[in-house]
């Protein structure tokens, strides 16, 4: 949070609750709304969101860009991105983030993109390896917008570390919404 900025959020949600049932309750207290891009996970973040009864009243969309061709064609990520980096990256976890956002002009936008395994790693970037992205759509003009990510390496086979994803891509984003607008979190 912003130095000397302190937020109170008063809710009937179980901090014991799963975190889709917590964030879905920010989300509704907000108004936010909320759009994924996801790839390793394959569509498990709203999955998990949509689980939750009442999650038409702040999701908009997945969307599940697996290959590269995907990513470029649904999304707009660019093909330098793709190529200098690859799809699994900060710069292309943060370019799905932002892009799903602002296509579905919802107010938050993530994004996951990793390798699950069992092959596919590399020594630069190994099975399990994750980037998570977050984008919040400030009022125009405020100055308020901005993305995130995080890189994780989860251990497990494919199916924990796509369930790691997603469960760590919820937190992430609740953690986000509990700060507030123009704090771009932890």
């Amino acid at each position: 949070m912003c130095p000397g900025r302190v937020r109170a959020v008063v809710s009937d949600t179980d901090d014991d609750a799963p975190v889709a049932e917590r964030l879905g309750e920010r989300l509704r207290e907000t108004g936010a709304t909320l759009a994924t891009a996801e790839s390793c996970t394959g569509g498990l973040v709203a999955a998990l969101v949509t689980d939750v009864p009442g999650a038409s009243d702040y999701f908009d969309r997945g969307v599940v860009t697996y290959a590269y061709d995907a990513k470029r064609e649904l999304l707009g990520v660019s093909r330098e991105a793709l190529d200098e980096y690859g799809a699994v990256s900060e710069t292309v976890a943060l370019e799905m983030a932002r892009r799903v956002r602002d296509r579905s002009d919802t107010t938050w936008g993530v994004s996951v993109t990793g390798v699950a395994g069992p092959g596919g790693g590399s020594e630069a970037k190994p099975v399990g390896t994750v980037y998570l992205g977050v984008a919040y759509a400030g009022e125009w003009g405020s100055g308020e917008s901005y993305a995130a990510v995080e890189h994780h390496v989860f251990e497990g086979d494919r199916r924990s570390v796509r369930e790691q994803a997603a469960e760590r891509t919820l937190e992430m984003l609740l953690e986000r919404v509990e700060a507030g607008p123009g704090d771009d979190g932890p």
